[in-house]
C-alpha cells in the first residue's frame, strides 16, 4: 500500500500482532454471538435479492462475506490489514479480497448494489475521515443502492466493563470523558477509536450524501445480562432472551444506543435505473 499513516499503522499492527479478529465472532462470547447473528439477520432482511454485487469494506477475514456468498451474493472484500486479506483469500470458500483503505477505495463509481462498512468507522477518530469513508461508499454504490455502516455505541465500553465485573474508578472516570469526546484510550484496551452517539452516526451519513438513514441497535438492551451470566447455569437462557429482545427492540429509539453496536442503513440518492459503468466481474 506504499506509505501508511500512523493511524493506519496502529490498526495493522494491532490486528497483526495482538488480536485474532478471525476468532472474535466465533469465540462464544454472548456479545459477539449476538453481533454476528443480528447483523446477518439485518443484512438478509435489507439486501436486494441475490445475486447482488456487494462490497465489504473493512471485511477483515471474511466472516460476513462468506455468509453472504453462501446466500448467492457476489462479494468483494477490502481490508486495511494484509493478514486479514490473506486469510480471506485462503479460507473456504476463498474470497475476492484486496488490501485497501476505506478512505480511498480502488473501485469504480456506481459499481455495487450495496456497500458494507462494518468496521472502518470506529477506527477513524477524526470526523472528516469518517465522512470521507462514507462518501467513498456512496461513490462506489449505484443510485438507489444501500450503504450499511456500523459504529460502536458511546456507552458500550463502560457498560461492558460493568457487566463483566471490570468497572473501577479509572474506567468510571473514562466513562465520564467518553460522554463528551467519544475517543477510546488504548490504555483500556483496543486501539485509538471513536465511539458514536446515535445522532452523530446519522449526521455523518447525511453529510456523506446518503438519504433515508435509519439506525438499529444490533445486540439489543439485554446483551449485558447475557455477558454477566455467561459462565452461569442459565447462560443459554439469558442468550436466548437477549436475542429475542434484540429483535423486538431493534429500532426502539429509547433503547438503540444500549446496544454495543449501532448499524446505520441508508440509501444512495439518484435514479436507480441509471446505467452502471465498468461493473466488476465478481465471482459468485
Amino acid at each position: 500500500m506504499g506509505h501508511m499513516d500512523p493511524q493506519a499503522r496502529e490498526i495493522v499492527d494491532y490486528y497483526t500482532l495482538r488480536y485474532r479478529e478471525d476468532l472474535r465472532l466465533s469465540a462464544g462470547r454472548p456479545q459477539a454471538r449476538l453481533e454476528r447473528q443480528r447483523t446477518l439477520e439485518i443484512l438478509r432482511e435489507s439486501l436486494p435479492p441475490a445475486p447482488a454485487r456487494i462490497l465489504d469494506v473493512g471485511g477483515a477475514t471474511g466472516e460476513y462475506a462468506r455468509a453472504l456468498v453462501a446466500l448467492g451474493h457476489r462479494v468483494r472484500l477490502l481490508d486495511l490489514v494484509p493478514a486479514h486479506v490473506a486469510q480471506a483469500r485462503a479460507g473456504h470458500p476463498g474470497l475476492d479480497a484486496e488490501v485497501a483503505d476505506a478512505r480511498a477505495l480502488p473501485e469504480d463509481d456506481d459499481s455495487y448494489d450495496a456497500t458494507l462498512l462494518l468496521g472502518p468507522l470506529y477506527h477513524l477518530p477524526e470526523h472528516a475521515d469518517r465522512c470521507t469513508a462514507l462518501a467513498e461508499a456512496v461513490r462506489v454504490t449505484r443510485p438507489g443502492g444501500t450503504v450499511f455502516a456500523a459504529a460502536i455505541s458511546r456507552f458500550a465500553l463502560p457498560l461492558d466493563f460493568a457487566a463483566t465485573g471490570r468497572l473501577d474508578d479509572r474506567t468510571i472516570e473514562r466513562a465520564r470523558t467518553l460522554l463528551t469526546d467519544g475517543r477510546n484510550d488504548p490504555v483500556l484496551g483496543f486501539t485509538h477509536a471513536y465511539f458514536h452517539r446515535l445522532e452523530e452516526l446519522v449526521d455523518e451519513c447525511l453529510t456523506a450524501g446518503l438519504v433515508n438513514v435509519t439506525v438499529e441497535g444490533v445486540e439489543g438492551p439485554a446483551w449485558l445480562a447475557a455477558e454477566a451470566g455467561a459462565h452461569g447455569p442459565t447462560a443459554e437462557q439469558l442468550f436466548t432472551a437477549a436475542l429475542a429482545l434484540a429483535r423486538t427492540y431493534h429500532d426502539e429509539p429509547a433503547l438503540v444506543a444500549t446496544s454495543a453496536h449501532l448499524l446505520a442503513r441508508a440509501t444512495v440518492p439518484g435514479d436507480p435505473s441509471r446505467t452502471r459503468p465498468n461493473q466488476p466481474d465478481l465471482p459468485v
